[in-house]
């Protein structure tokens, strides 16, 4: 099953590339800055939190004195955390979204989620990038070990799209599936330590938060290489990979027997 959407989705590598770049035209159709606010408006979000924190309250990581510290910390977590739930919650629409078009024509719907993904990570890719040249011009910049980053974001993708896959095939039968996601979505944002440090939690509560929440290592991971330019130990990263697996199988799985009665639902 796997071999044969692989090669449907390669079959269909030029419709992938058509429709990616279609709907990051479309984003920014009558606007006369046009692709300038694919940077404007994440370099704008990085100078607020980077200003904000580092210069107006001038907060502080526990036990550091470093004026940036806090600033880069919220940033790696809020841009984690954004891309993460941009596939989600626009993997919960996707085949609402598209329901004109999956009627009108045959094309294999797994390319859809394979749209989304490339999309989104346009998206991160930028702000990731505007981010880290700001950090070059700042001097903070942590080098090589950014690059442990990439098995994280893998996990971290195959996590948000095996999740979002789910719910997007739910939805089209049950719509309450992406108003509840919504609401949980909001509460995972504070189970994940993102604007807080987890070094302040108790243990208890800490260890039930790395045991349950996936994306709290994660986070935690990519603040710590930005932050103290360190490389996670990805024996710790086991259970987000198995469950990574899990969403991708079970979503595809869901998919692949809903798919035939999800026309007729849209």
């Amino acid at each position: 099953m796997l071999i044969r959407l692989l090669k449907a989705i390669w079959a269909y590598r030029d419709f992938i590339g058509g429709m990616v770049r279609r709907e990051f035209a479309s984003r920014y159709t009558r606007s006369l800055l046009g692709g300038v606010w694919a940077v404007l408006d994440p370099l704008s979000m990085i100078l607020i939190y980077t200003l904000i924190f580092s210069r107006v309250m001038r907060s502080r990581l526990p036990g550091s004195t470093d004026s940036w510290s806090y600033s880069i910390y919220i940033c790696v977590g809020v841009i984690a955390w954004e891309y993460f739930t941009e596939v989600i919650n626009r993997s919960q629409g996707m085949f609402l979204d598209n329901s004109n078009l999956l009627k009108k024509m045959s094309f294999p719907r797994s390319t859809l989620p394979v749209v989304l993904l490339l999309s989104a990570t346009i998206n991160f890719s930028i702000i990731a990038g505007l981010f880290c040249l700001f950090l070059l011009v700042v001097g903070r910049f942590p080098g090589w070990p950014v690059l442990a980053m990439v098995p994280l974001l893998l996990m971290q993708q195959g996590i948000a799209v095996g999740l979002g896959l789910l719910l997007g095939t739910l939805n089209a039968f049950f719509r309450d599936v992406g108003q509840t996601m919504g609401v949980c979505l909001r509460f995972w944002f504070w189970l994940t330590p993102i604007v807080y440090p987890n070094s302040v939690l108790p243990e208890r509560i800490r260890h039930l938060m790395f045991t349950w929440n996936p994306m709290a290592r994660l986070v935690v991971a990519y603040q710590d290489i930005f932050i103290k330019g360190t490389v996670p130990r990805f024996t710790l990263f086991i259970p987000q990979m198995l469950i990574a697996m899990a969403l991708l199988g079970a979503g595809f799985y869901v998919f692949t027997r809903l798919a035939g009665e999800m026309v007729d639902e849209l």
